[in-house]
């Protein structure tokens, strides 16, 4: 008989509820599409790069991160997206049996990374008003604190005095997650990435730059720090196509990039008007989706998906119930899933 971990044998395979819709807003990509840059690379270099490995640890990817980030090329860090990135991080910073500490509810991949590497996930609830519960986080005396801001799935940002209290007191690396921060009016803490020497900040393509499925994700750190995630890396985490799109992204198409952040956001700001005319009341948000409570979520995202709408539908969030993710781009889409809400509820 074969052993398997008995650490593993609870762990849920990820797996939220989906079928092929055609509106589907789940996932909080770009709902614009890929950047202009995409096709061109894809068109000019797609085939003579299939055959051979890329570079070890992304050299040229590090330089145009460094150069958009505004740091050294020592300081960053890649990986299969911002995900991978964390999943590294944990593995590089903590031994078995640690404990990682996170604000609750956030990005439901935190616990079952600490797990499959036999940490110990620690949730903290947020806050009433959703900032960070800094004293109860670390109370915890985790080794690594993990934060997400604009947080996923709530949509809402830590508070600038919260953090840098959290940063200041933390006994070891504090990890900042900020997949969102393109569409976040402020709350960009690269800063703290640049200056203090327990700060990791992960960022990621996938979702302002359009491209969820090419896989790449960075992070900024103090060298120290990089060095150790490198080590938990591995050198080929990046498809050779993957890196040369990111890197053209990154040096061409921030514009273009900006340009679907701020429609996006526009978008979301009139959904968030419209979910309140039938009677909803969507959490602030920071990022480019709303969070709505809405009693039954389950039952109404199933209804949802029948009407062709795909939204990602949580169940007793701490601090908020029941609640439906809506994800935010052009603003046809927009109207379909309030036309198909309106006639579930």
């Amino acid at each position: 008989m074969i052993a398997f971990r008995d650490t593993y044998r609870d762990i849920p395979l990820y797996s939220p509820a989906k079928k092929p819709c055609r509106v589907d807003l789940s996932d909080n990509t770009n709902l614009f599409g890929p950047p202009p840059s995409a096709e061109r690379v894809l068109r000019e270099e797609g085939l003579q790069r299939l055959s051979r490995y890329p570079a070890g640890y992304a050299p040229d990817l590090k330089r145009a991160v460094a150069a958009y980030a505004g740091v050294a090329v020592e300081n960053v860090t890649t990986g299969c997206g911002s995900d991978d990135v964390i999943d590294c991080a944990l593995r590089a910073f903590l031994e078995p049996g640690d404990a990682v500490a996170y604000p609750d509810p956030t990005f439901v991949m935190v616990p079952l990374f600490a797990r499959l590497s036999a940490l110990r996930p620690v949730p903290v609830p947020l806050k009433a008003d959703h900032d960070l519960d800094v004293d109860g986080l670390l109370a915890t005396g985790a080794k690594l604190l993990y934060v997400c801001t604009p947080n996923n799935p709530t949509g809402t940002v830590a508070s600038r005095a919260a953090l840098e209290r959290l940063v200041d007191r933390a006994p070891g690396v504090v990890l900042i997650d900020q997949a969102y921060v393109e569409f976040a009016k402020g709350g960009d803490f690269m800063d703290l990435a640049r200056t203090r020497p327990n700060v990791l900040v992960t960022r990621t393509m996938s979702k302002a730059f359009g491209l969820a499925g090419m896989r790449v994700g960075w992070a900024v750190g103090a060298p120290a720090l990089v060095a150790e995630v490198e080590k938990a890396r591995g050198p080929y985490k990046h498809t050779s196509l993957g890196e040369a799109v990111a890197i053209a992204a990154l040096t061409e198409d921030v514009p273009w990039m900006e340009a679907c952040v701020a429609e996006a956001v526009e978008n979301r700001e009139r959904l968030r008007g419209g979910l309140k005319a039938l009677g909803l009341d969507p959490l602030p948000s920071e990022g480019n989706f709303l969070l709505v409570p809405v009693p039954e979520a389950r039952r109404v995202g199933e209804a949802m998906r029948e009407r062709n709408v795909n939204v990602r539908v949580f169940e007793r969030l701490p601090g908020v119930g029941d609640a439906l993710r809506i994800g935010c781009g052009p603003w046809p889409l927009m109207a379909s899933a309030l036309k198909a809400l309106k006639e579930v509820l």
